[in-house]
Parts: C-alpha cells; structure tokens; sequence
C-alpha cells in the first residue's frame, strides 16, 4: 500500500473512532535520500535508502496518547492503543487553539539540481574531493571530516476536524571538519551548508571547504585573547546563531506556559532592547530551510514578529499552548519525523536589518572583538555560551591581530539590552540544524545583521 492509497483511507478510519476522543491526527511519512559520511581516509556510511512510518496523536480531556508505528498495516491498532492511553491519564480539558481544516497538497518544487539524477558514485566524488581538499591543506591537517545527506519527505495529515493535508519537500547539508595539530596544541575547523533549492548549492565548495581547513591551522599559532569584558563587533552568522540559540528558544511558548514565573519574565510589551531591534521567526519566507506551508498540526505557515522597536510583541505557538495561553497559534508545532510529536520549534528566525554602516561599527572601540562564525555553544534558559569561528582584537577603531579560543557568554536579556547598533548589512545562514527534546537536526535557518555589543565577557587567558 502506498500514500497515496492509504490517503483515502483516512478520513474513514478516523470517522469510526472520533467519538472515543476529544482530537485525532495521523501523520503518515515516506522518505527517500543519500547518507555519505567520511572520516579521514576512511568510509563511515554510504547509503541511500527509503523509509516510511506514521504517527498517531491522541488528546481526550487534556491527556494525550502518542504511537508510532512503521507498517501501514499497524495504523488502527496503534490508533487504538493512543486512544487508550489518552483516556487513562486525561482528566482536565482538551485546549486547542482552532484553525480552520484544510484540505490541500503543498509542494515545495526545487529550483535547482535534482539530487536523484545525480548517482551514488557521482555524490561520493564529491565529498572525495572535498575531503582531498581538507587534507590536503596542510601536514598539521590530523582529522577530517566530510558529511553529505539528501532528503525528500512526503508527508500526509490527516485530523478529526477535517484536515487532509499532503506536503512534499527536499533538504540537502553538507558538514564539513578539520582538526590541526601541532605539539599540544589542537584546533578544529567548521563549515556547514545546506540547501532547500538543489543539489547545484552543495558544488563548487572549494574555498569555504578549504578555509576550515586553513583556520584551524592558522589558530595553531595565534595567541589566545586575554578573558575579560569588551565590548564585541559580531558578524551576520553569528548573530543567527545568537538570536536562535540565545532568544528563539525562550520564544517557544513550551518553554514557559506551564512556568508562572517565567511567563512573567517574557511578558507581552515587556522592553528587551533598544527600539530598533526588530525579530521575527516564520516559515512563510520561500526557499530557506526552516519553510514551509503548514506545520505538523495542519496550521498555516507564518511570520511572527517576536520583538518590535526592542519590546516583546509575539511568541511561537502549538495548537496546545495557544490554547492555554489565549493566544493564536502560529504555526511553529514541528517533529524530526514520524518517531517523535511535534514540539514547538523554531523555523527560519532573524533579526532585522539596522542602518548602521558596516564600516562604522569599529568606530570609538579602543579595545574589544570583532568575531565571525561559529565552533560551537551551548545555552542554559537564559545563560549562553558561543565560541568564534575566527576573531581579531580591535584596537583604537581599527581590526588589529588575530586571535583565538574566544567564547563569548552571558545574559540572553542583559546582551540584547546592551545592542548599541545593529548594522545595514544582512546575511541567510542556511547551516542550522536544532536538537530540541532529542530531536535532534531538524531543518531551521537564521540569519540577520552584524551588531555591535557592549560588556560582553569574553572567555580566553585569565589575567
């Protein structure tokens, strides 16, 4: 039995059983892709493969019942079983924002390069080459790291309101790492890239692939910046990550809506920064990864305006915590795949661009850090942690040397209460995968200006 099959059958299956729940959804999904993974000179995995499962989601008097299942033919006993599960531990109030049921097909077409006319061995090729490329770099090169998936998901919905909702899209990554090494010293570069358009965004690589590799090699021999507080120039990725990591997360209303106290905290109309920091999340915005036309409860896709003129305005939505809350939903109750229920996550995330010229961003810092890109970070509610790609000292107004092992940490609040520019340039980074609740390396994209931060405590060589 196929989907589009079974597609017919749904509305029936769940016409029998509505009576015995206050909601039903069935999500139905089949997979086709390429994993590729190299380490060194060695092959981790090289496969392509096709999967399928389903979902069912249960709520009766507030509880839920979740099954998953990966044999089409286990759909009405897995449905059984969440409704049972939902009746046994229900004993509040079923609170779901409405919508309106939608019945359509959404697909989302590539504009580029079909990766299923590009063969196994071709896609391999590539990711030799790039790989050669790593290594090749230098004799301190130690550890590479070349990783390459493609993806094309269908997936099928279908509600006891009435949705019937049929979604077709890609997703392509590439990841790239070199680790160099010289005596005790160790340092890793990084490149990720990632495509909704086509298989075309993932050539001609060259230069980003090799420039992970010489970072690396060239922080070997940089010195390591003196920790203290600066005030810190970030550049466009940077700020993506920031503004997903740091702010988009305590946006997810899961966060909080149970969390009186930190309700209280992201409270609507509340200042957060200064009036021209603007921030948004959607999946409305065609061709970025984070996109597309409804999310997995069958909600339209959307832009939400999370801060307007540095105050609290929005915050991202389930159908459940819209409903709790009084609000409306916003299209943001996402899942990996059929394994997991959809949570609320983040889509495609940015801060709007300012009018400071780039140029004018270094201008009266007589000490302080200009860093690019990312390694890593981490957060903890609102505390987070990132480290630099790359970074350079500022020096009267002025990019001077480089430096390295520069992590940059702080208050998500006290940071973008401390923005005092936000740059006229602006940059899609389309390199995000999220790992919410163990669903980890969902689709997300981030972008926004450059800005420059005042008191930001910068980690390296203690005093």
């Amino acid at each position: 039995m196929n989907l589009a099959t079974i597609k017919a059958t749904l509305p029936e299956l769940i016409g029998r059983y509505q009576s015995q729940a206050d909601f039903i959804s069935i999500r139905l999904e089949q997979s086709e892709g390429t994993q590729i993974s190299l380490r060194s000179d060695r092959v981790e995995t090289l496969s392509e493969g096709i999967a399928m499962g389903g979902q069912v989601r249960v709520c009766h008097q507030g509880g839920w019942g979740f099954a998953s299942f990966n044999r089409w033919e286990q759909l009405r006993q897995r449905l059984e079983e969440a409704i049972a599960a939902a009746r046994l531990i229900g004993d509040d109030e079923t609170l779901l924002a409405p919508i309106d049921p939608v019945q359509q097909t959404f697909i989302n077409p590539l504009t580029g390069k079909d990766p299923r006319q590009i063969s196994l061995a071709d896609k391999k090729a590539l990711c030799d080459h790039y790989n050669d490329l790593l290594r090749g770099t230098s004799d301190k090169i130690t550890t590479t790291h070349v990783r390459y998936s493609d993806s094309q998901q269908t997936v099928l919905l279908a509600t006891s309101e009435g949705t019937l909702l049929e979604q077709c899209w890609w997703d392509l990554e590439m990841r790239f790492a070199a680790t160099a090494k010289d005596g005790n010293g160790v340092q890793v570069g990084r490149e990720t890239t990632g495509s909704r358009r086509g298989y075309g965004d993932l050539e001609n690589l060259d230069q980003v692939v090799q420039g992970a590799a010489q970072r690396a090699v060239k922080a070997l021999t940089l010195p390591t910046v003196q920790g203290k507080t600066y005030p810190v120039v970030i550049d466009p990725i940077l700020t993506g990550l920031f503004v997903h990591e740091a702010f988009g997360h305590l946006s997810e209303a899961d966060m909080f809506y149970e969390n009186p106290d930190f309700l209280e905290v992201m409270s609507l109309g509340r200042r957060f920064g200064p009036p021209e920091l603007q921030i948004f999340d959607g999946a409305a915005p065609p061709e970025h990864r984070g996109s597309y036309g409804f999310d997995d409860e069958g909600v339209p896709a959307s832009t939400t305006q999370l801060i307007k003129d540095g105050e609290l305005v929005g915050r991202l939505h389930s159908r459940e915590t819209a409903g709790k809350l009084g609000e409306k939903p916003t299209g943001n109750a996402r899942c990996l795949n059929y394994h997991y229920p959809p949570i609320v996550r983040m889509t495609n995330t940015w801060i709007g661009r300012g009018e400071t010229p780039v140029a004018n961003l270094l201008d009266g810092i007589e000490e302080g850090i200009y860093a690019q890109n990312w390694l890593g970070g981490m957060t903890n509610g609102e505390m987070f942690t990132f480290s630099a790609g790359e970074a350079w000292m500022i020096r009267h107004g002025q990019l001077a040397e480089p430096v390295k092992d520069v992590t940059l940490s702080g208050n998500v609040f006290k940071t973008l209460a401390n923005i005092e520019a936000i740059a006229d340039d602006f940059y899609w980074d389309e390199s995000g995968g999220c790992g919410k609740g163990g669903q980890n390396g969902l689709a997300v994209g981030c972008g926004g200006p450059s800005l420059r931060i005042r008191d930001v405590v910068v980690g390296g060589d203690a005093d």
